[in-house]
């Protein structure tokens, strides 16, 4: 073996100095240097969103590859006192892993080097404003939502005192900040369920929408960040506490993927109102193009169905539009092989009850996309504001 390939060799079982090394060589042979690749693993490691602020993060934020959404049951004596002190420890912790920084007494303190975009996010479901002697404080909408007939709810995928939504880039990230927050959270509360998704790997498909396990582009009709549809998302007034706040609602969704398996694609396409390939309704060629629900095809009916999943979610006055931010799940197969996977389908808006609940109403009245769909799990939360640096999550309520 030349000396070089013996460099260049050990380079390579070093680890680390293989390209540098590769370029000199080439350079020495009068050929062009290797570009160095992008540190694609560092940046996506390293980047930070910010904690502090008017508004929560992980709500406009841009979605992360991967979500925990973790709720909590609050300990019987718990009690508006105790409630604070509990949003004091979790803020912080919160605070100091999404800059990664590690927790106060964190036992892992390598693990919360790097933030990888990580956001915590909180959720008051209806048993925090009854533990704490403030039912006169909860949104009305922030209720059990009202049962329908598409509905199998199970008690273990529903409910909730206190949600806490952890995303990030990294699922280390993600498992060791739940990891820290459930520790803290002990002698107040226990944990009632835990929904882990995943989305494209950060920077797979940067812009692009979110697609489900069906295949679907799945947020396309999103307000946008920025823009006045931002007050069909937060609370412009109302009480000091909610104000720049928001409301949520988790639903699981499971699918059927071994009967949506069986279906040809224009039949796939006609369930859900939009080409899978583009997103773009049927009467149009680009995803964000509008639906035209009256066109008519040769057989004299309307080329997007009144049963497809486009025309039953179809809102028309942006005031009552929902923002979309899901996460796909995948779970452990039957012993035959059955997928177990579907949707955490996660809908913030200003008002559940004039903007999600009609909605999902029609939605349950004729979405042909039921025949293969069916929510399992069913949550609803006020998402309080931010908070500045010193503060922390629902001081505005509590304090």
């Amino acid at each position: 073996m030349s000396r070089r390939g013996l460099l260049t060799g050990g380079a390579l079982a070093a680890g680390g100095t293989l390209v540098g090394a590769a370029s000199v060589a080439a350079a020495r042979d009068g050929g062009q240097p290797l570009p160095a690749p992008k540190p694609v693993a560092v940046t996506v490691g390293a980047a930070i969103e910010p904690f502090h602020g008017e508004r929560q993060s992980g709500i406009a934020t841009e979605p992360q590859a991967h979500a925990s959404f973790v709720a909590l049951t609050l300990r019987s004596g718990v009690d508006r006192t105790t409630l604070g002190r509990m949003l004091r420890l979790l803020s912080d912790d919160a605070a100091r892993l999404t800059q990664g920084r590690p927790a106060l007494a964190d036992t892992e303190p390598e693990l919360g080097l790097l933030p990888a975009r990580l956001t915590v996010t909180f959720g008051f479901g209806p048993g925090l404003f009854a533990a704490a002697g403030l039912d006169d404080r909860r949104p009305p909408s922030v209720a059990d939502l009202p049962a329908l007939p598409i509905d199998r709810l199970q008690p273990g995928w529903s409910g909730g005192d206190l949600l806490l939504q952890v995303c990030a880039d990294d699922p280390v990230t993600v498992a060791h900040a739940q990891r820290v927050l459930v520790k803290d959270s002990r002698p107040f509360a226990t944990v009632r369920w835990v929904q882990q998704g995943f989305r494209r790997a950060a920077g797979a498909e940067p812009g692009r929408t979110q697609r489900n396990l069906f295949g679907q582009l799945d947020g396309t009709a999103n307000p946008k960040p920025g823009t006045p549809l931002d007050t069909a998302v937060w609370m412009p007034d109302g009480p000091d506490w909610l104000r720049d706040g928001t409301t949520l609602v988790v639903r699981r969704i499971s699918m059927d993927l071994e009967t949506w398996d069986l279906l040809g694609r224009t039949d796939r396409e006609m369930a859900v109102g939009r080409r899978l390939d583009t997103g773009a309704p049927l009467t149009g060629t680009a995803e964000h193009d509008e639906p035209d629900f009256a066109t008519l095809g040769p057989d004299g009916l309307t080329v997007i169905p009144d049963f497809s999943h486009l025309t039953r979610a179809h809102v028309t006055d942006d005031r009552f539009r929902i923002l979309r931010r899901p996460y796909n799940y995948d779970g452990v197969p039957a012993a035959d092989g059955t997928a177990d996977s579907g949707l955490i389908f996660a809908s913030y808006q200003a008002d559940i009850a004039t903007q999600f609940l009609p909605i999902q109403r029609r939605l349950a009245e004729r979405d042909l996309l039921n025949e293969w769909t069916t929510p399992i799990g069913s949550a609803v939360f006020a998402v309080p504001p931010g908070c500045p640096e010193g503060g922390w999550i629902g001081q505005q309520l509590l304090d």
